[in-house]
């Protein structure tokens, strides 16, 4: 699914599509679905946001499409084509060719993720001889130049530095620059801004958006933040128990929320502008065991309006993943007649300020919108 990117974007032919993903670990206890029949669209230049509590399956769909996932207990089901390629037929060895040249992932923790006995220029030039057929020298200037180009004062000094020598910034904008290095046609970013403060998050966001512009690449963002979303984000994808339940276009879906768990991720996001001493609007309840999950809805039981729905549809039937009518791309999982009513006569009139004033400054509409905001309820 193609959407309109943000002006500045080109977004090209399509380059990745994953068409139902199943990914189950087999335990002692039982069958973990972690992913459960997930589909999407990315192309080129495009940005995709992913969004949903912990354990929703997020990570764990992304780690598939590296092939991370081999060796191990899971099983891997459906397909995930990247660049007219099917990835799960792969070899190990042809898997390995296309991690890092085709695909690359940025983590969410440099300092684990950066080996400590290695220096930082050394790990980015490894990650580009793997794919290119060059000298050590050649891979090191490779390295001081990537550097530059996410923003390392003295790179030529610095290329030789340790992972504990830069700040928390500086090490992820190095994981950004190894990521970058072989120039692949995905980058899947897994909450690469959780661990900075403030001031930093906006200029790794900045440095993203900036390299996705000269790279033409597809970004992959995962996170619990709804300000990284809106401010990054041509499509939103919401995610809840290893299912997608809604996506579209990131102002439409926002605005215009059509599944009751996405409403409570926005109505728990707190509102700048309203009392600080009235109390915030949290999800009732834990996300479902992926374990034994509920029957029908995952999210019934958590759901205020599943009585509403006649025939005890919400806990005896899964909904379908479908079209919104009247909504171009926009997709929701929910049985619940006319959520357009519901969302903005009932959900938008509770609350200090309603949702309607949280979704509009999360997707940009209200000037001086809050830029990091966090899907479990609080900011980042």
């Amino acid at each position: 699914m193609t959407m309109t990117p943000h002006e500045d974007r080109v977004v090209g032919e399509q380059l990745l599509t994953v068409k139902d993903l199943r990914v189950h670990f087999k335990t002692h206890d039982g069958m973990v679905k972690a992913v459960d029949g997930l589909s999407y669209d990315v192309a080129r230049g495009q940005t995709l946001g992913i969004v949903g509590e912990s354990g929703s399956g997020k990570s764990v769909s992304s780690l598939a499409i590296l092939g991370l996932h081999r060796n191990t207990n899971a099983t891997v089901t459906g397909e995930i084509t990247l660049g007219g390629v099917e990835l799960l037929t792969l070899t190990d060895e042809e898997m390995r060719r296309k991690r890092g040249r085709d695909v690359a992932m940025i983590f969410q923790d440099p300092l684990s993720a950066l080996h400590p006995y290695y220096t930082v220029g050394a790990q980015i030039a490894e990650a580009y001889r793997i794919h290119n057929d060059v000298s050590k020298s050649a891979a090191k200037k490779r390295a001081v130049e990537m550097l530059g180009l996410v923003g390392i004062p003295q790179p030529d000094r610095r290329v030789d530095d340790y992972p504990h020598q830069f700040s928390g910034g500086m090490r992820q904008r190095a994981m950004i620059g190894m990521a970058l290095v072989n120039d692949p046609g995905l980058i899947i970013a897994d909450e690469p801004t959780t661990a900075l403060d403030v001031t930093v998050q906006a200029q790794i966001l900045d440095l993203l958006q900036k390299l996705q512009k000269e790279f033409n690449s597809a970004i992959i963002m995962i996170t619990h933040d709804l300000g990284v979303v809106a401010e990054m984000a041509d499509e939103v994808l919401v995610m809840y128990g290893g299912k997608a339940v809604e996506n579209g276009p990131t102002n439409e879906l926002l605005v215009h929320p059509q599944m009751p768990y996405t409403w409570g991720l926005l109505s728990s996001v707190p509102d700048i502008t309203s009392d600080p001493n009235l109390p915030l609007r949290p999800i009732p309840g834990n996300p479902p065991s992926l374990l034994s999950p509920p029957s029908g809805c995952a999210f019934h039981p958590r759901c205020t309006f599943a009585a509403r729905v006649p025939d005890n549809l919400c806990s005896t039937t899964v909904p379908a993943l479908e079209q919104i009518e009247g909504k171009t791309f926009h997709l929701s999982r929910c049985h619940l007649r006319d959520p357009e009513a519901v969302y903005h006569n009932e959900v938008l009139a509770e609350g200090p300020a309603g949702a309607s004033a949280i979704a509009a400054q999360v997707a940009g509409v209200l000037p001086n919108a809050p830029r990091h905001l966090d899907a479990e309820g609080g900011e980042s």
